[in-house]
């Protein structure tokens, strides 16, 4: 948002102006100058970030859209509580982040709503040891799910879909 520019021949003197009789047109830039400053002291707070910036700043979604949506959707807990996208995050905030079969548990260590390089978006969060822990037993139950259901065999070769076929009975 760039702020509005104030003139002050103009401001402080509306004699000299077109509309000289009416008090509205400063009120009405007045107004503007406060909702301008009223919108940078909300937004330029370095104490509180929006949670969906947060979370595509700390690289848990590769975009706001997703972010916002895996919120939406209740994936995304801050304290114990199902929170919003505009919710705003302080250092110290327990965060509980769903994706897919893994769930992470966080603590905000540091406020970002720019994304940068991956090192830097390391260090916005302090994952739990419980939280590590889960997700590593959860990788290794999924590998030896999967190992349990593939063939190790490949492909069947001819003689193998000979018999097949004549064991469905299509010979």
């Amino acid at each position: 948002m760039q702020m509005p520019r104030l003139r002050p021949s103009l401001a402080f003197a509306p004699e000299k102006r077109e509309d000289a009789g009416f008090p509205h047109s400063i009120v009405r830039y007045l107004l503007q100058l406060a909702v301008y400053y009223s919108r940078m002291s909300e937004g330029d707070r370095e104490d509180r970030v929006r949670l969906d910036k947060w979370l595509w700043a700390a690289r848990f979604y590769k975009t706001r859209a997703l972010a916002s949506e895996a919120i939406g959707g209740g994936k995304v807990q801050v304290n114990g509580d199902r929170a919003k996208r505009a919710r705003p995050l302080q250092v110290g905030d327990e965060v509980r982040i769903r994706q897919g079969v893994y769930e992470y548990q966080v603590a905000v260590r540091a406020l970002s709503a720019r994304r940068g390089p991956a090192s830097e978006a390391a260090e916005l969060y302090l994952e739990t040891e419980a939280s590590r822990a889960a997700r590593a037993a959860m990788a290794v139950q999924l590998k030896t799910l999967h190992a349990a259901f593939v063939s190790e065999r490949g492909r069947p070769t001819k003689k193998d879909r000979r018999d097949i076929n004549r064991l469905k009975g299509r010979e």
